[in-house]
């Protein structure tokens, strides 16, 4: 399978399921004005979307939440923390995580007896 079989599969499915509640199809018999939306996904036949399916698929992309994202990093404002809230861009811990770990290194005591850096 390939990504544009994919994603034309998936849009067909949202049309095929959503645009049933729109009544008749834009362009058909008895539908108001043309005033939907084509999209077309590689060289596939576009696909399209009704007004009331267009506006679906909108708020489907915009409340769409991307499970790699963790939020912003404490530090560098950077969007890209890892599974321990570690930033890829500054390398600083993020979050309670990242504070308890600066407290803890702030009050252990290395090799010589002293402090570690307080940071």
């Amino acid at each position: 399978m390939t990504m544009a079989g994919d994603v034309g599969r998936a849009l067909d499915e949202f049309v095929r399921r959503v645009g049933v509640f729109d009544g008749p199809a834009v362009g058909a018999p008895g539908a108001g004005p043309a005033d939907g939306v084509e999209m077309r996904v590689g060289a596939a036949a576009p696909v399209r979307l009704s007004p009331g399916t267009a506006r679906a698929f909108v708020e489907a992309l915009r409340a769409y939440q991307d499970p790699r994202d963790r939020g912003s990093c404490d530090h560098c404002g950077g969007p890209r923390l890892d599974d321990n809230f570690v930033c890829a861009d500054c390398g600083q811990p993020s979050g309670l995580f990242g504070q308890l770990l600066r407290e803890r290194a702030a009050r252990f005591e290395g090799p010589g007896g002293e402090l570690g850096p307080a940071s």
